[in-house]
């Protein structure tokens, strides 16, 4: 497909400005969305503040575009109203803003949240079923539900990035599993943009060996990561969780909060 016009919500995030900078004179023009207001728009930059919630900006907001990145939404855990808001009601009227206005495929930042309460003893693929930790991690399965149906039904393809910890460099012992760099999530982007597939999930992780998430789906999409945590082991490979159930799960202390169940029924 030809991208004339490509959408980022989210724009002001910490992720989204890394996609922002990535993709700045890439096409012809960029469309970048925030609730909150952003840096100046540049060459072939356009600038939409906008909350998801409101469904009639959305609408407006999609007019034109092509693709969309979708990291727009509330990016951690919270209440359920604002969960609902944000990322639920929210990603309805991305979606369906995006059916009524054209747009070819949306990729959409999910969440190691949306498998969270998924031991770490278990190896898990794309084909895996959901086990959110959170308000937070259900409302990332949602959105990939919700990208299958408008995937299969309005063909808008909808790639889903499970996002596993995407900073700078890994920050404690379990990225040393999940950690994902901003180079790969970048490339892991560009396969969005440009490989043939209808709707797809896979993970949002660089080449690290201690990684609970087979990411043969994304491999077989074109994926090669670059980087590793493994350069970083000496560094973060003491700071683990004081919890057994923060360590038992691959969401980590996400699923340990407010955990009162049985870690055996999870094995």
């Amino acid at each position: 497909m030809t991208i004339n016009r490509l959408l980022i919500t989210g724009a002001g995030g910490a992720l989204g400005k890394v996609a922002r900078a990535h993709y700045q004179g890439k096409f012809p023009h960029l469309r970048l969305s925030d609730r909150v207001e952003l840096e100046p728009a540049g060459d072939g930059e356009e600038i939409v503040q906008c909350d998801l919630i409101e469904r009639e900006r959305v609408e407006r907001m999609l007019e034109g575009v092509d693709a969309v990145i979708h990291f727009g939404g509330q990016p951690t855990e919270a209440d359920w109203d604002t969960v609902i808001n944000s990322n639920l009601i929210g990603a309805i009227n991305l979606f369906e803003a995006a059916r009524k206005g054209g747009a070819e495929r949306v990729i959409f930042a999910s969440s190691n949240h949306a498998i969270g309460m998924h031991a770490r003893a278990n190896i898990i693929d794309h084909t895996c079923e959901p086990r959110p930790d959170t308000r937070y991690g259900l409302s990332k399965a949602f959105g990939e539900d919700l990208g299958r149906l408008y995937a299969y039904k309005y063909s808008i393809r909808s790639m889903n990035i499970r996002i596993g910890s995407c900073f700078p460099k890994p920050f404690d012992a379990r990225s040393l599993a999940s950690w994902l760099s901003f180079r790969d999530l970048c490339q892991l982007l560009d396969i969005g943009l440009a490989a043939a597939y209808q709707h797809e999930i896979i993970y949002g992780v660089s080449n690290n060996p201690e990684s609970w998430w087979d990411n043969s789906n994304a491999e077989r999409l074109g994926y090669k990561p670059q980087d590793t945590a493994e350069d970083y082991r000496a560094e973060v490979e003491h700071l683990t969780f004081d919890d057994p159930v923060g360590e038992a799960l691959q969401g980590g202390m996400f699923g340990a909060e407010e955990f009162s169940g049985d870690l055996k029924t999870l094995v």
